[in-house]
């Protein structure tokens, strides 16, 4: 009788994916905390002089205020109106590949490109105040004004829309048509529907989203150094900008705390999402 193999343990699958993390991520996360609590060289203790210089710093507050806020306002819109999106295109089956297929071609495009068509929409004497001009409307400094940021985030919700809208509809799917028909046959309205039932299943996925959405607003640094350049207009500040100009100018004391910073930053923003997404859960299972 043959005997029964053992499976190997699902540690030693995962040791490549620890290992390599462990090298390429944390240990020069740890060298990069080290060296914020050194001078430029890296050869005496500056204590928390650093720390003090990226706080008290106008460039850093600056662009730390225009990057949360375009984050803050980013990522619950485009969370919303992807998942309004996903509902949608649930209930209009005849046009969903069509839809599906418009909503992704924003990500199909090149950067140049985006950037070009923005250019010619929000330049001064672009298209959008040619319209505004033949309205006899003010036209403004779309992308040079506190308009800018506002520009920003219409690209970012565009360019973001198709992909987490495909993400909801596959959490979408995975709901039970039953359980929507029981609450619906309870008498339960559209509305508690929405509230009890289906955020609280398709929480886990808002967790993701929102991870992936954080991340891309800082890829948006792309599309406005095309626009604008290494020194853009203070309204498109970016950390970004921020972290390459100290780099270039070899402050790499407050380039090392001002990642531990912002990684601590970031870090509290998932935690508030994953607790906004464990307390939505938990509203679900109590109805």
């Amino acid at each position: 009788m043959a005997r029964a193999r053992t499976p190997r343990p699902p540690l030693l699958f995962l040791a490549p994916s620890v290992l390599g993390t462990a090298f390429f991520v944390v240990l020069p996360f740890v060298d990069v905390v080290r060296r914020s609590f050194l001078t430029d060289a890296g050869s005496t203790f500056a204590g928390l002089d650093n720390y003090r210089a990226v706080i008290g710093s106008s460039a850093a507050q600056l662009a730390a205020t225009n990057t949360f806020g375009l984050l803050g306002m980013g990522v619950p819109l485009l969370l919303a109106c992807s998942l309004a999106a996903a509902q949608l295109l649930q209930k209009t089956t005849p046009v969903r590949s069509f839809m599906k297929s418009a909503l992704l071609i924003p990500l199909a495009l090149p950067v140049f490109g985006i950037a070009l068509v923005v250019s010619f929409l929000f330049a001064p004497e672009g298209l959008v105040n040619e319209v505004l001009v033949n309205l006899n409307l003010t036209p403004h400094q779309w992308l040079e004004g506190p308009e800018a940021l506002f520009v920003m985030l219409g690209l970012f919700l565009w360019r973001n829309l198709g992909f987490a809208t495909i993400l909801w509809l596959a959490a979408l799917g995975r709901i039970p048509a039953s359980c929507q028909e029981a609450a619906r046959l309870d008498g339960a309205s559209s509305w508690q529907r929405l509230r009890y039932l289906t955020l609280p299943l398709i929480a886990p996925a808002a967790v993701f989203l929102a991870v992936f959405s954080v991340a891309n607003g800082f890829k948006i640094y792309r599309e406005i150094y095309l626009l604008a350049g290494s020194y853009p207009p203070d309204s498109l500040y970016l950390v970004p900008h921020l972290f390459t100009h100290w780099f270039a100018n070899l402050s790499l004391g407050k380039l090392a705390a001002a990642t531990v910073l912002l990684t601590a930053s970031l870090l509290a923003m998932f935690a508030i999402i994953v607790g906004a997404v464990a307390l939505l859960r938990q509203g679900g299972d109590r109805r």
